[in-house]
């Protein structure tokens, strides 16, 4: 027995005490290969999953390393049969592989015959491949190379995919020496996102993690560069498609007449095309009109921005692209549909994460205050909320009339600095909007208008701006320093970061950002709010929580 703050136990589960000495130290060392499942005040509990397993195996981590890590800082002896499970299962990445063969093209290899027959026994494989070449080798259908891969993950024995990948059209792109926003001074690209397109890169395909405002762009226009070829780069919606635009046009040689946009309102491709998800998975008459885009040119790279928000067709459409290069950027991987096995496998694995805390102490991103405020409800609105039925019980509480007066407070006491009120009901934004006096932006907003007033908020032309979820994903705002959340999308862990991350670009004076979530006490409010906040206690981001009778600005 010794004094560590973790306690490993049989069941898979790990037990982190918060206030140990060594708990960050060790929040860190388990981040690459366990995923947290509850954060409570004291203890927080992770669990070890396969895929988190085979995740950290894909980004180089061996089960030595991860048995060390456990070995070291648990409190107890550590489970023997754990430890061998951990092996084991870490075991399974590689032992079946795709790659090129010389005279039949793509076949799957084992180093384990048995593996290699169980997997050609089960039916699902029927159909992805061919012919039996050896006892090791069989011939495995090109176009089925995705299908394949999902498959195969499913089966428990994930394959390690070497096969390369088709070159593409060539184009030049290199990174701009100077930077035109400041003055053309000397710019480079930071040490952690260097290593990212260097993960990503050895790698071939995978995903980058790093936290909002870390410069995920920056690492895309690092991968194109070092690619030199066309790209399609796929993104949540037309704001953040001229958001890469921009930057894309000050951070590398690339020139306007280079990139094209392909939404909704333009169809342009060119060398480097940026496309939204909406345009892509468009139906008319039950048919996706606009996949021809994806052979409108031989693409040497396929870039996925918030890859954590992919929709289903578009992972459909990505097993057909396995011979390109992919990337997908995130700063988390958290699916609350719980497909993070088909980014693992479409896309590919993890290549790089930055845990938040890390770049947080390098300076790139700015430290955060979280709060949690809780409204007690009076028993009129107490009595409305028991009585409702079950599917309204979120919208009465998240809604709760209380909150309009505590928002009005909270931006009172922040007055000058630019804040956003964020939530998810139109009628409750609206009603803050008049409320504050402030602007607003929803779905319904155009894009134009959007524009315009994303702009006048980042001049300080105006301080206050109301948001839907619409400016959850991609919307570049680094002067915002206090954020304000009245309502969300349930128990959603990664909208929660998406919101925190609205206000982490680093401030020109350094100060603290400030982020608050209103939350209705003895409701699912509160629930959801719990369930919420669980990604970004991994990060290792705490929430104080504060009466709303005894609310002062930290």
């Amino acid at each position: 027995m010794s004094d560590g703050p973790l306690i490993v136990q049989s069941d898979k589960t790990l037990l982190l005490e918060v206030d140990h000495p060594l708990a960050d130290a060790a929040r860190r060392a388990i981040a690459p290969f366990a995923e947290l499942e509850r954060a409570p005040e004291h203890v927080h509990t992770y669990r070890l999953t396969p895929l988190g397993l085979w995740n950290a195996r894909a980004a180089g981590h061996d089960a030595e390393q991860v048995v060390n890590v456990l070995l070291a800082f648990s409190r107890y002896s550590v489970p023997h049969a754990l430890l061998v499970d951990v092996a084991e299962t870490m075991s399974r990445y590689g032992r079946l592989q795709l790659s090129k063969h010389p005279v039949h093209g793509l076949v799957l290899t084992s180093t384990d015959r048995a593996v290699l027959a169980e997997v050609l026994k089960s039916k699902r494989t029927a159909g992805l491949v061919g012919d039996r070449i050896d006892e090791d080798t069989v011939v495995v259908h090109a176009s089925e190379r995705g299908h394949l891969k999902q498959v195969l993950l499913k089966l428990g024995w994930p394959a390690e995919d070497l096969a390369g990948y088709v070159d593409g059209e060539k184009h030049p792109i290199a990174l701009s020496p100077t930077d035109p926003a400041h003055g053309d001074s000397p710019w480079e690209m930071r040490p952690y996102q260097e290593h990212a397109v260097d993960g990503f890169w050895h790698g071939g395909s995978g995903v980058v993690v790093l936290p909002c405002g870390a410069g995920k762009t920056i690492v895309g226009a690092g991968a194109m560069a070092r690619s030199g070829t066309t790209t399609l780069i796929l993104v949540t919606n037309t704001v953040s498609a001229r958001q890469w635009r921009d930057e894309l046009l000050r951070r590398t040689t690339l020139t306007s007449d280079e990139i094209g946009e392909y939404s909704g309102a333009r169809k342009e491709v060119r060398p480097v095309t940026i496309a939204t998800y909406q345009v892509l998975t468009t139906k008319r008459k039950g048919v996706y009109t606009h996949l021809e885009l994806l052979d409108a040119r031989d693409w040497g790279l396929v870039i996925y921005d918030e890859v954590h928000l992919l929709p289903a067709p578009i992972f459909r459409m990505t097993a057909n692209l396995q011979a390109r290069r992919r990337l997908g950027l995130t700063a988390t991987l958290v699916r609350e549909d719980g497909r993070e096995d088909e980014v693992f496998s479409l896309i590919g694995p993890k290549r790089y994460d930055a845990p938040w805390k890390d770049i947080e102490a390098q300076g790139y991103i700015a430290p955060a205050d979280c709060v949690e405020v809780r409204l007690t409800l009076p028993e009129r609105d107490r009595m409305l909320y028991a009585t409702a039925e079950p599917e309204d019980k979120y919208r009465l509480a998240a809604c709760a009339p209380g909150k309009n007066a505590l928002v009005s407070q909270l931006v009172a006491q922040h007055e000058g600095e630019p804040t956003l009120v964020i939530g998810q009901y139109i009628d409750q934004l609206e009603e803050l909007a008049d409320h504050l006096g402030a602007d607003i932006i929803t779905g319904a907003t155009p894009v134009r208008e959007r524009q315009r007033l994303f702009d006048a908020f980042r001049t300080g032309e105006i301080t206050k701006l109301v948001v839907s979820k619409v400016a959850n994903f991609s919307i570049d705002l680094p002067e915002a320093s206090v954020a304000i959340q009245v309502s969300g999308s349930f128990g959603s862990r990664q909208e929660e970061a998406q919101r925190l991350g609205r206000i982490m670009r680093p401030k020109t004076d350094g100060r603290t950002a400030h982020f608050y979530a209103i939350v209705s006490r003895d409701t699912v409010d509160q629930d959801f709010a719990a369930h919420r906040q669980r990604f970004l206690a991994e990060q290792g981001y705490a929430y104080r929580i504060v009466d709303a009778d005894d609310l002062t600005v930290g």
